[in-house]
């Protein structure tokens, strides 16, 4: 008798691991990592690079599932309808989390419908104007802009993107007038601001910097509160004087709402420790992505902050675009 009472003891007062707990180890199952993007291009090079090193951490597969389309609207609704069992994530960036919900109606909550789970790193946005126009330097342009008002125009990725909303903030700073031309894509309004069709416009640093290099186009100044590394030379727009212009293309791993802790500090821990491998570094600078290590409520904030600059200029310069 006392032998069978023992048997069917808890295994708790044994010191023994419950058979649900041991079949409930986090991760035992590929993981599925969403891409709001098409294959191919920086955002998915980023959520490769760190799909590859996380699943060496973690000892589970990560799988890339690229979902384009609606600017991340689809890829976004398919990870909030999801399990929050900790084997769905997706690549939230400051389309999914920032621009897009500040500018539009979708169907889906930013900060409710997720979980975050930490942030990757950021690239900045620069400021460049076509090679025949005469300043050159940031104060410069900044006195040409005021001279001819209504004479400059500006290129941008399409009406709400990070380009956009990035010059109006220029706009709305230095209290300067220019004309929106908006395009399909950046590679389309680079082509333009090289022809001289457009005269400035705010591209990714990833994609601005070959042109830069080549001296196609000119770069006056960075987003951010510090020069990057990959430009040590131009000067940041706080330097000229625009406080708080931090702007940035950040990514970041976001889950499904309500994930269990637990699960969310086993990702985090995971991805601090990709994070801090020197090869992952030098990855994601070939792409002008600074690392940005941090923890979910650090992570949490900064999604929060971002909306909030984006929604109240949205509101100030009256952007409000259809869903």
């Amino acid at each position: 008798m006392k032998r069978r009472t023992l048997l069917q003891a808890s295994p708790f007062l044994l010191g023994l691991p419950a058979a649900s707990e041991a079949q409930t180890a986090y991760p035992n199952k590929p993981i599925r990592y969403i891409v709001p993007v098409a294959a191919g291009g920086g955002s998915d090079m980023v959520g490769r690079a760190l799909c590859e090193r996380w699943a060496k951490v973690l000892g589970q597969s990560v799988v890339v599932d690229n979902i384009g389309g609606g600017g991340g609207v689809i890829a976004s609704q398919n990870t909030a309808r999801s399990a929050a069992d900790g084997y769905t994530l997706m690549q939230g960036y400051v389309a999914t989390h920032g621009t897009s919900p500040a500018t539009r109606k979708l169907p889906y909550d930013a900060e409710k419908d997720f979980t975050p789970i930490g942030m990757i790193g950021s690239t900045p946005n620069v400021l460049c104007v076509n090679t025949n126009l005469p300043p050159q330097n940031i104060k410069a342009f900044l006195e040409y802009v005021k001279q001819n008002p209504g004479r400059l125009s500006y290129g941008s990725a399409g009406a709400g993107s990070l380009t956009h909303l990035t010059a109006e903030l220029f706009k709305l700073q230095t209290n300067s007038f220019m004309v929106h031309i908006p395009y399909r894509g950046i590679a389309p309004a680079i082509t333009d601001l090289f022809g001289g069709q457009t005269q400035m416009m705010f591209p990714g640093l990833a994609a601005a910097l070959p042109h830069i290099r080549s001296g196609r186009i000119r770069a006056l100044a960075v987003t951010g509160t510090k020069r990057h590394p990959q430009v040590k030379d131009i000067p940041t727009l706080e330097e000229a004087g625009l406080k708080g212009f931090d702007a940035q293309q950040w990514y970041g791993v976001v889950g499904p709402a309500n994930m269990p802790a637990p699960i969310v500090k086993v990702l985090n821990d995971a991805m601090l420790n990709v994070l801090s491998q020197p090869d992952f570094k030098e990855k994601l600078s070939s792409e002008a992505v600074e690392l940005m290590p941090m923890k979910p409520a650090e992570f949490a904030a900064y999604m929060k902050a971002d909306l909030a600059r984006w929604t109240q200029l949205a509101k100030a310069r009256n952007i409000q675009l259809d869903s």
